[in-house]
């Protein structure tokens, strides 16, 4: 069993940046794929970003070029660094983990979510 705890959500003006963080309990850490989702009020769930233990990643388009996704796998922790904010970027953010490939991940098929940390950006 993993528990993710995410953090480092809030309030931010339009333009700003943010960095989530997720951190995970568990031995096994290194050997997950992490992934980063969103969900805005009266939308669908959305992929970001996924990492897997080496360090690959993939991308949505829609944040590719403004959201990095890393991991500290020592520290159990995966981070999502979220530049130049709009406020179509309001949602609650989740983080998700896995032993999926990166394109499965992408889809959401991982096994484990946290319990999400709420951004909210200011135009």
């Amino acid at each position: 069993q993993v528990q993710l705890v995410e953090s480092g959500g809030g309030l931010v003006q339009a333009g700003g940046s943010l960095r989530l963080s997720c951190t995970a309990s568990g031995r096994t850490f290194s050997n997950y794929t992490m992934g980063w989702f969103r969900q805005a009020p009266g939308k669908d769930r959305e992929f970001l970003a996924v990492i897997n233990w080496s360090g690959g990643s993939y991308y949505a388009d829609s944040v590719k070029g403004r959201f990095t996704i890393s991991r500290d796998n020592d520290k159990h922790t995966v981070f999502l660094q979220m530049n130049t904010l709009e406020g179509e970027d309001t949602a609650v953010y989740y983080c998700a983990a896995g032993l999926a490939t990166l394109g499965l991940a992408a889809r959401g098929r991982l096994d484990y979510w946290g319990q999400g940390t709420q951004v909210t950006v200011s135009s």
